[in-house]
């Protein structure tokens, strides 16, 4: 009888919630919850869960009859965590590289391995994720979340970019015939009415958020360069806002970037050459930065660098990056570039920004209601708040202490229920 009442409430727990089914109720019970917005844990904290969201949160609460208790002793109770910068229809580079990915891998391939990817990424904590573009792959991301939304593939909740834009004749694939019609990671446009059709084109296909390149290198070898006038970034970031989509921009270099914070873009990813004076433009106007220190990691590695210090030189411009931002106070959103390197490995980020120099709590928050205000979804998610979805994830330790404790996880809950 104990067995078989086991396996009926693990159906409860992880069967998606039809609209007439009866609100499940579930209490958990942690060591302590970290709340997503206060640094310090809370220890004793109790939340009760009332189908897909959070219904009280606190010590001692009263236990509804009919409320399944979910016992998580030493474990430190969540947000679920918001992978900030990701592509999930890459895979790590040492594996294929990117040409190749864009070129040589059919698009039902690049998608079914973008659904496992997805999975992967939820089984590790992360229950929502911002994709900055499919670099190849078309609108399948659009495809994607709809296919998770429906239940169809488990997965995190989606914020997609679909295929980027970027100036014309600085993206790639390049090294072809010229002349030659070669497919492109993202979708090409020149002049201010060219950015917007493109915005305003990639909206209607499914786009959550707008992603910029604001610079670029033209061919191999060279350095990154401006790509977008200031007049071409303000009209594709005016026309993005005026349909209620933020607006991503890569840029690596300081004019880039500075264009960017003129235009008024919500993050800017990167910023491998940004300065103080760039920074402190950012923070005035509350531009998140999104620094991917992970992938500059990741790439150097499979260029031969073993991990050991000194790091080489372009590990060591975006840590210099990074601590230029968090001295002038910018909002930091984490996310690490994922496809670079191995998806359900997100947590990688989180550990260079603390070996950086933020503390474990300021990563923390900035995986959970930082990135939420960044990408405008507060009202939705990232932070244990009654009226909130119930995306929560258990741990084993206190990530506020030791980041490597988000390696730890033992439970996740997406919308109410358990998918891990």
């Amino acid at each position: 009888m104990k067995a078989w009442l086991g396996c009926a409430l693990a159906l409860v727990l992880v069967s998606p919630a039809r609209a007439d089914a009866p609100q499940t109720r579930t209490l958990l019970r942690p060591a302590q919850v970290f709340d997503g917005v206060d640094p310090a844990p809370h220890p004793g904290w109790e939340v009760l869960v009332e189908g897909a969201r959070i219904a009280a949160v606190g010590p001692h609460l009263a236990v509804p009859a009919d409320a399944v208790v979910i016992e998580l002793p030493g474990q430190t109770l969540l947000p679920g965590l918001i992978e900030g910068h990701s592509h999930l229809f890459l895979h790590p580079y040492n594996e294929v590289d990117w040409d190749d990915q864009v070129l040589h891998e059919p698009l039902a391939l690049r998608t079914v391995r973008a659904a496992k990817a997805a999975e992967i990424t939820l089984r590790a904590g992360f229950t929502t994720e911002r994709d900055l573009g499919t670099e190849g792959a078309g609108y399948a991301d659009v495809g994607l979340k709809k296919a998770i939304d429906s239940g169809i593939t488990p997965g995190p909740r989606l914020l997609v970019a679909t295929r980027a834009i970027v100036a014309l004749g600085a993206y790639g694939p390049k090294g072809f015939e010229p002349g030659v019609p070669v497919p492109q990671g993202a979708e090409e446009a020149s002049g201010t009415d060219g950015v917007v059709r493109a915005v305003r084109g990639q909206i209607a296909a499914g786009a959550d958020v707008v992603k910029l390149y604001a610079d670029y290198h033209y061919r191999a070898g060279e350095p990154s360069l401006p790509t977008f006038s200031q007049a071409e970034m303000d009209a594709a970031v005016a026309a993005a806002h005026d349909a209620g989509r933020t607006v991503a921009v890569h840029a690596v270099t300081a004019e880039g970037m500075r264009r960017a914070v003129a235009a008024g873009v919500d993050t800017i990813e990167h910023g491998d050459e940004g300065t103080a004076a760039v920074f402190k433009a950012m923070a005035a106007k509350h531009i998140a930065f999104c620094p991917t220190l992970a992938a500059a990691e990741a790439i150097a590695r499979y260029r031969g660098w073993n991990g050991a210090e000194p790091a080489p030189a372009s590990v060591a411009q975006s840590r210099a990056a990074f601590r230029l931002a968090l001295a002038a106070g910018v909002p930091i959103c984490m996310g690490g570039d994922v496809g670079v390197f191995a998806h359900g490995e997100n947590m990688r980020e989180m550990e260079s920004m603390a070996a950086a120099g933020m503390t474990p709590a300021a990563v923390m928050i900035a995986a959970t209601s930082g990135n939420a205000q960044a990408f405008h979804v507060a009202d939705k998610l990232g932070a244990v708040k009654v009226g909130l979805y119930a995306d929560l994830v258990a741990l084993d330790g206190d990530p506020t202490r030791d980041i490597t404790a988000v390696r730890k996880v033992r439970m996740v809950m997406k919308g109410g229920a358990v998918v891990r």
